[in-house]
């Protein structure tokens, strides 16, 4: 092959690989792997404060949402849903960086009781890459992720989810940093 044909490829070939990662970076999670614990984090509940991490032996939904985000508050009640059919077995925590107490009012307004964190200076939202929403994460019960969904969400896509993290768990460990 001529030389200047190589080089062609090659350059081809580089700026896919740029633009790749670009892309990646741009909509992907760069700090979220499956089969590895997520970062953890702390957060207030009326029980006292709680880890993500105690979650640990139930399958954890994780979802980052806004109130300003009509499919956000769609699948809202797919989470309601959720805790409704799989009850203890499985926990549902939600975030948004909205401004205090904008999402606790909606969700009161809306009558959904699910926990929340105010991650009002996004520090969560950072640890974990999310640039868009929403952004829907599943851990099985030994707190790895086994799910990952970036934008709209369905009930069959949720709750196949949950099943195959809780009949296949991964043998990792809850072991990572935790963000305060």
């Amino acid at each position: 092959m001529p030389a200047e044909v190589q080089r062609s490829r090659n350059s081809v070939m580089f700026a896919a690989l740029v633009l790749a990662a670009l892309i990646a970076s741009e909509t992907g999670l760069a700090t979220i792997h499956y089969d590895a614990p997520p970062p953890n984090f702390v957060f207030p509940t009326p029980q006292g404060t709680k880890y993500l991490s105690d979650f640990h032996g139930r399958v954890v939904v994780v979802d980052f949402w806004a109130t300003w985000c009509h499919v956000c508050t769609q699948e809202l009640a797919e989470f309601v849903r959720a805790r409704e059919t799989f009850g203890n077995s499985i926990a549902v925590v939600t975030i948004s960086d909205e401004l205090p107490d904008v999402a606790s009012s909606y969700l009161q307004a809306s009558k959904i009781t699910l926990p929340l964190v105010e991650d009002v200076a996004g520090t969560v939202f950072r640890i974990y890459s999310v640039s868009a929403i929403p952004v829907t994460l599943v851990l099985d019960p030994n707190g790895n992720v086994s799910y990952v969904s970036v934008g709209a969400l369905s009930w069959g896509e949720l709750s196949q989810a949950i099943e195959r993290a809780q009949s296949n768990p991964s043998a990792g460990t809850r072991d990572g940093g935790v963000l305060q």
